[in-house]
């Protein structure tokens, strides 16, 4: 008898194309099931990115820079955009004819570039061509959440970067996130609901059905005991910004908020406001882990807060490593923290960089219990003072992409906690002209680098950098982007993790599209 199936192998590798991940095995001639052969790693076909509001600041100046690194194995097709949450692709039954008043293309449609990215069905970024930057400019209090769609060629490592200037009043200086990508669970150790503090959890629906998300908050006595977060409603295609201080009483400091959703899926971010020391967004946490690295804290830091949360009831014990220019170092009366099951600590570093690089290293002293972790940097004294969040963050992986990088102010920060390492680091073409230039760096066993990028050729506008792994052991990294404002020394920290360019296909042991029994 004859029995034709429908082909696996096609529909594994669209799979993995769109969610990360296909395993395959085929049965033998025996019937015994055989392992796939190893799994080759392929550009991803679509990527979703949301970007938040940026702020309630009516002088606040946002720029969005896009880009995708060249890929090779992605084609010549594909087109990427980045519109209002409350708009839907141009391409969407849906959406209308794509157009803004009057009928007219949106200026982003021919230039590639700056729009208002208010107007409805105006795309607030549409990119030209992958290895090239796109920026976008906003200005004042009403800039809408943004949701970023892209294919084909433009999919693979796709990155958008929001940067916002507030030149006075709370959370004045530098405010920089990196957009993310639509997911169902988030931790943020290092919000606040004191006085001083404004902190929001800004959530975004870029789906077609509401979203239905829990926010929890964790103090030092535990979960911080509120019905007000559970069951929020995130419409669809819109944003929803939730005052931490509605979810708890005031005056709580060192908190880790939780978002859990439900139903769908949300794009998630903190952004943490203070009267008088600026304020920047805290991204997400790395997933629990035993062991987490923090990258990047600047060498001129004056204050340096860790704040750790375990989620489950086991208690953590972690050693506190500083990796230095010249190796794994134990700050002084910091050796260990102890971290209790199901509570945030928090611990004040002080100084610990020293002047020099640095990044934390957080391993167990013995068992290894899953933690999430970040830390808040402080730069300048006085009323001059600026804050940024670090949060622990994965390994660079296969590649890590930075956009939104100036000819001056860009720093960027590698470690390697274990093994030494080799990357090579690229600096793309500029958004407005000159030539991409790579250079090789060898980060030494238990250290940190922190490098100034190497220039495009001929550098105008701003520029991308992609950090890849040539050799070695796992490099993690980040980029701080510093902007001197009236004498305060603004700055803003994103973390270099994969940017997911690539997904592993497994090849298949024998083609599945006729089978003969």
């Amino acid at each position: 008898m004859n029995r034709t199936t429908l082909s696996l192998i096609a529909g594994t590798t669209a799979l993995a194309a769109v969610t990360g991940f296909a395993a395959l095995s085929a049965p033998d001639a025996t019937g015994t099931e055989t392992p796939a052969k190893p799994a080759a790693q392929l550009p991803v076909e679509r990527t979703s990115l949301l970007c938040p509001a940026p702020s309630t600041s009516d002088i606040a100046e946002t720029t969005y820079t896009s880009f995708t690194p060249v890929t090779e194995g992605t084609g010549s097709g594909g087109k990427a955009d980045l519109r209002a949450a409350a708009e839907k692709p141009a391409d969407d039954p849906a959406a209308g004819d794509g157009k803004g008043k009057g009928g007219e293309d949106g200026p982003a449609a021919d230039k590639g570039g700056s729009s208002d990215a208010g107007d409805a069905g105006k795309p607030a970024l549409t990119p030209k061509e992958p290895g090239k930057p796109v920026t976008g400019d906003t200005s004042g209090s009403d800039a809408p959440a943004l949701v970023g769609t892209a294919d084909g060629r433009f999919a693979p490592g796709w990155t958008l970067q929001e940067t916002t200037e507030v030149a006075a009043g709370t959370g004045r200086g530098l405010q920089g996130v990196t957009c993310t990508a639509p997911d169902t669970d988030f931790w943020f150790p290092g919000a606040a609901t004191t006085p001083d503090r404004t902190d929001y959890v800004h959530l975004t629906n870029p789906d077609d059905s509401a979203a239905v998300v829990d926010i929890e908050l964790y103090g030092k006595d535990g979960l911080i005991e509120s019905e007000v977060g559970e069951g929020i409603t995130v419409p669809p295609h819109s944003s929803e910004p939730v005052l931490l201080s509605t979810l708890a009483d005031a005056g709580r400091t060192d908190l880790t908020v939780h978002v859990n959703v439900r139903s769908g899926r949300v794009g998630a971010s903190v952004q943490a406001l203070d009267d008088k020391i600026g304020g920047d967004w805290l991204a997400a946490s790395a997933d629990p882990s035993g062991s987490l690295v923090l990258p990047g804290i600047p060498k001129d830091a004056t204050e340096v807060r860790l704040v750790a949360f375990a989620p489950g009831e086991a208690d953590a014990d972690l050693k506190v490593r500083l990796a230095s220019p010249s190796g794994l170092i134990t700050p002084a009366g910091h050796e260990t923290v102890h971290v209790k099951g199901g509570m945030t600590t928090a611990v004040d570093l002080g100084d610990v960089t020293r002047g020099e690089a640095g990044s934390l290293v957080l391993t167990p002293t013995q068992q290894s219990v899953p933690v999430v972790a970040a830390v808040r940097v402080v730069r300048g004294k006085g009323d001059r003072q600026e804050t940024a969040f670090i949060p622990a963050t994965r390994p660079v992986g296969t590649r890590a992409t930075s956009a939104d990088n100036r000819a001056k102010g860009s720093t960027l920060s590698l470690t390697a906690p274990g093994r030494a390492a080799t990357v090579k680091v690229t600096a793309s073409t500029g958004s407005e002209g000159g030539t991409p230039v790579s250079k090789t760096y060898t980060i030494k066993a238990g250290t940190t680098q922190d490098i100034e990028p190497p220039l495009p050729g001929g550098l105008k506008g701003t520029y991308a950098l992609t950090v890849e792994p040539v050799s070695g052991g796992p490099v993690h990294g980040a980029r701080t982007l510093a902007a001197a404002q009236d004498g305060v020394p603004a700055f803003t920290v994103q973390t270099l993790p994969d940017d997911r360019g690539t997904v592993a296909v497994p090849e298949a042991e024998q083609d599945l599209s006729v089978l003969q029994d």
